[in-house]
């Protein structure tokens, strides 16, 4: 057996006389890389941020290499050689790969003057080291999320980590991308380093990990070896019952397209260098799902329907009438919402509460001459608290202390509350639990029996499979295929499909 490199005893932490940790007992092996799962909220975050010196814990003992440490602060932590990647990366867009790697510690000549030969040398040393073909001189602004991950992860080289942790790591990449990062992650394992993976993408526990420990409700629940573990032990440990996120929804039988005008009709749309010449139909009661790898405008299409982006040509039908979107507010005039990818960039204002950020968009629902109806607001976000199970202290708790997943269901529960007759969703079920996103398939499908449309944009493919009705498929800005939900198998095929478009 590989020798202990860290050892974390009865972990407990508490905020606000809430406890998010309970005795959490966490190991790891040298040259290990050991999945920590559970659903949002469960205290995966709050663990890792105590490994990080980001919190202290109110009790407990971390041990390193068998030796009691102290981490008081996150630059404590990094002397004892742990790092930490989390979902938003701390690069500076505007400044070089090298200055990235090497801030705070550029190497300097003997008049104190930064050396740039020899960071731009040394920085070309450490990429290499992991593989990766970079030019040090490159602005980090003009990579790919998936380059700017591979820095975030020489820069945890550089400073000679032991222990690495991966937050969510592969949650905006391609798969190709993925790949390259898990070739990566092999080569740290076998120079010895520890890798903490937090994901909620289960395939990828089993294709790169060792062990795995469950956490939920704050407490450890599991610790394993990956071979002699499932799936369905997994989510059973993580949710505390049975749930498959793989049932196929078997379409919209009562959906008579031929009887119904279309909710909305897209005709030769085009918006600049990012897709060209889009055309489908969506149908009251009708689930569309769109896929497609990185870069084949699918985001972009959303963002162009909802006015956000500027159409060059080609028309959006709403209802049978030719609608003229140019921003935001006309689309929700037009009974348009749009869940974006980026939650917190896009889709919340995360220094407001629960309740400001589901009521924005309804506001004018709530006034009567410019006074806000407080307590029919209460009510309503309450209900919709309770409706998506929403994890927080309060519907006034600022939304940037949620997890991601409860995040999410806030943008959902804000379009909830204002009932648009088409929602676009890109990428609804990002970094979220197997639970949340078992929820959201549901919210979906209800969404779609009321007749409502709903457009489902993800490279998810099992939820792609278990919500649509048909699926479309873009490459390189084009609509190249269009798929009824029972000509599709499995998720094998439409992968195939995607590929090949």
């Amino acid at each position: 057996m590989k020798e202990e490199i860290l050892r974390m005893v009865n972990i407990t932490k508490s905020f606000n006389q809430v406890t998010v940790l309970e005795n959490v007992d966490f190991d790891m092996r040298k040259g290990e890389v050991h999945a920590l799962v559970g659903e949002n909220g469960a205290g995966k975050s709050t663990l890792i941020k105590i490994l990080a010196g980001v919190y202290q814990p109110d009790s407990g003992k971390i041990f390193i290499n068998n030796e009691e440490v102290k981490l008081r602060n996150p630059i404590e932590a990094k002397h004892r050689g742990i790092s930490i990647i989390y979902q938003e990366f701390s690069l500076i867009p505007t400044l070089s790969i090298s200055y990235n790697i090497f801030l705070g510690k550029e190497p300097k000549n003997r008049f104190g003057i930064i050396d740039r030969g020899k960071m731009v040398l040394e920085a070309k040393k450490v990429l290499e080291k992991i593989g990766l073909n970079l030019k040090p001189e490159s602005v980090v602004g003009d990579l790919s999320t998936g380059n700017m991950q591979q820095v975030e992860i020489a820069k945890a080289i550089l400073e000679n980590s032991k222990i690495l942790i991966m937050d969510e790591p592969t949650s905006a990449l391609t798969e190709a991308e993925t790949e390259k990062l898990f070739n990566i992650i092999n080569l740290l394992k076998e120079k010895g380093t520890s890798i903490i993976y937090i994901t909620h993408r289960m395939k990828e526990i089993f294709q790169i990990c060792d062990r795995i420990t469950v956490l939920r409700d704050g407490k450890k629940v599991l610790t394993s070896e990956i071979k002699d573990t499932s799936l369905q032990d997994i989510i059973r440990n993580m949710t505390g019952r049975n749930k498959k996120i793989e049932v196929l929804r078997e379409g919209t039988k009562a959906l008579n397209k031929q009887s119904k005008t279309p909710l909305l009709e897209v005709k030769n749309l085009s918006s600049s260098n990012n897709f060209s010449s889009v055309n489908f139909n969506l149908f009251p009661g009708e689930v569309l799902g769109i896929t497609g790898l990185l870069g084949s405008g699918k985001t972009e299409l959303a963002q162009t329907i909802f006015g956000i982006e500027k159409k060059d040509f080609g028309e959006i039908i709403i209802k049978g009438d030719i609608a003229k979107i140019k921003s935001p507010k006309d689309a929700m005039n037009y009974g348009i919402g749009l869940i974006p990818e980026n939650r917190r960039t896009q889709g919340l204002i995360l220094n407001q509460s629960i309740k400001t950020n589901a009521v924005l968009p309804s506001l004018k629902r709530f006034c009567n001459f410019f006074i806000i109806r407080e307590k029919e607001v209460m009510n309503t976000v309450k209900g919709i608290i309770r409706q998506l199970k929403i994890k927080s202290k309060s519907l006034n708790e600022e939304v940037r202390f949620l997890s991601g997943g409860n995040q999410q269901k806030v943008v959902i529960g804000k379009w909830l509350i204002y009932d648009p007759d088409i929602l676009i969703m890109d990428e609804p079920t990002i970094g979220v639990d197997v639970g949340a996103k078992s929820e959201i398939i549901e919210i979906i499908k209800k969404m779609a029996e009321e007749g409502k449309g709903v457009i489902v944009i993800s490279s998810e493919l099992n939820e792609l499979l278990a919500v649509s009705d048909r699926i479309i498929v873009m490459s390189r800005g084009k609509m190249v295929k269009e798929l009824q939900r029972e000509e599709i198998e499995n998720e094998e095929e439409l992968q195939r499909a995607i590929q090949t478009a």
